[in-house]
């Protein structure tokens, strides 16, 4: 599923920027007492209690830009996230009471039509919370005391955000399909492969870096199977993003990963495997998403020397980090390596989704610690008692154990390459719990 996104919105200096750290976790935004410190929105992934969520902070609503030359593509940014979020928190200072400029960033929240939730800041004291009242004259609703900076009142006003949030489900054309996300570099190919791919032109397809500004769905029927693919905006690398609508793209393009079931990541055979493409495979990767490799223009191959052979395991020794990828050569221009990838695809996704018994992964549990005990630690010894396939999608193993704090990473890796051999998992992550028991 995709993570909902929230949007702090509020004219400068009002704490925006400390609140977004708070509720990050840490320091990400710059925390300034001059007005418009933040001109460029940050976006984080975090958590409050069993939710997961995007926040993104925002430069300051102003109705006298302290800067003219830049005050159009700021507003630009503001408006493109109040489009984006899914919920807005809207945030004013108790001190000051209502201002102009409060007014009219309340006008373009009422614009967006977006459930809204009031943050009256700096309300450190008892006194300073009895003037928040004066805020309900803006018509978004009952204000919350906060204090970004003390801690104070975040868990009720969060509260009420995800309360007011209407229930984040997938999109009615993603139901019941297996849902493919199409990721890379500006001016990889996606797009043409997109259109390849789902047999329309729903993509604009330009040589310009960037053409793709937000996430594309196309529900798709192959052989009897629905198949919904996303395309999304090109990645940058982190701080070489343009400032506005590229940059709000790569919320909506990591989203798209996080709610796909396989990650198609498509590589230029004419720059090959960048950096950029690791950090590609690397959120790919942190979202335990089944992934495919697709190297496209491959129709340049003969001019570029490159080889099948020496090309694949180049690409599989810069993505160690997942396992047994496939990979495949494609020219979406051409049409070339679309009735390979398009199986392969679905034979991850079946890697992605399948249930190995009880019985079978124990047994190869039992028999790795055969052939490979577990060390042990000074006097202390761990031990597995359990193994066993909690659930799929992505597949997870649960282990009981004693000690588990000792299992080193190279044995629990050991462990993973076993069932890897035995089960296979092509192109799948796998994730392994390790939970703690006492002996009795």
């Amino acid at each position: 599923m995709a993570l909902p996104v929230v949007a702090i919105i509020g004219r400068p200096n009002v704490g925006k920027s400390t609140l977004f750290n708070r509720l990050a976790g840490r320091r990400i935004a710059i925390v300034s007492d001059i007005p418009g410190t933040t001109r460029d929105r940050v976006s984080i992934d975090a958590e409050w209690g069993r939710h997961r969520y995007l926040i993104v902070d925002t430069a300051g609503v102003e109705d006298r830009p302290h800067d003219e030359l830049m005050w159009d593509d700021i507003k630009a940014q503001v408006e493109i996230a109040l489009h984006q979020a899914d919920a807005i928190i809207f945030t004013v200072d108790v001190n000051d009471g209502v201002t102009d400029a409060d007014q009219d960033a309340a006008d373009m929240v009422r614009r967006a039509g977006k459930p809204v939730v009031v943050a009256a800041n700096k309300a450190d004291t008892l006194s300073r919370e009895d003037m928040i009242y004066e805020f309900f004259a803006l018509g978004l609703g009952d204000p919350h005391p906060i204090s970004a900076y003390h801690d104070t009142g975040i868990g009720d006003l969060m509260q009420s955000v995800f309360e007011q949030m209407p229930p984040f489900e997938d999109e009615p054309i993603g139901k019941n399909s297996i849902r493919v996300a199409i990721a890379g570099r500006p001016n990889a190919g996606k797009s043409a492969l997109f259109n390849a791919l789902t047999g329309e032109e729903r993509a604009i397809v330009s040589p310009v870096a960037g053409t793709t500004r937000d996430t594309v769905d196309s529900l798709f029927d192959y052989e009897g199977t629905r198949i919904t693919f996303l395309d999304t905006a090109g990645l940058r690398r982190r701080g070489k993003a343009d400032p506005g609508i590229e940059k709000y793209s790569a919320i909506r393009t990591i989203g798209a990963i996080e709610r796909c079931y396989v990650a198609v990541l498509v590589l230029d055979a004419t720059e090959f495997v960048t950096a950029q493409d690791q950090h590609i495979g690397g959120y790919i990767d942190d979202a335990s998403r089944a992934c495919v490799v697709v190297i496209n223009k491959w129709d340049l191959s003969k001019e570029l020397g490159l080889d099948k052979a020496d090309s694949a395991e180049a690409v599989r020794n810069r993505f160690k980090f997942i396992p047994d990828v496939p990979i495949v050569f494609t020219s979406a221009t051409k049409g070339w390596g679309i009735d390979t990838l398009l199986p392969t695809i679905l034979e991850v996704y079946g890697e992605f989704s399948k249930q190995m018994p009880r019985a079978d992964v124990s047994r190869v549990i039992f028999d790795a610690m055969g052939e490979n005990p577990l060390p042990g630690v000074g006097t202390r010894r761990p031990r597995i008692y359990r193994g066993i396939q909690s659930r799929t999608s992505p597949p997870t193993f649960e282990f009981t154990a004693r000690n588990p704090e000792l299992i080193h990473f190279s044995y629990r890796r050991y462990l993973e390459n076993q069932l890897r051999e035995h089960f296979g998992f092509m192109g799948s992550p796998l994730r392994m719990n390790f939970q703690s028991r006492t002996d009795e």
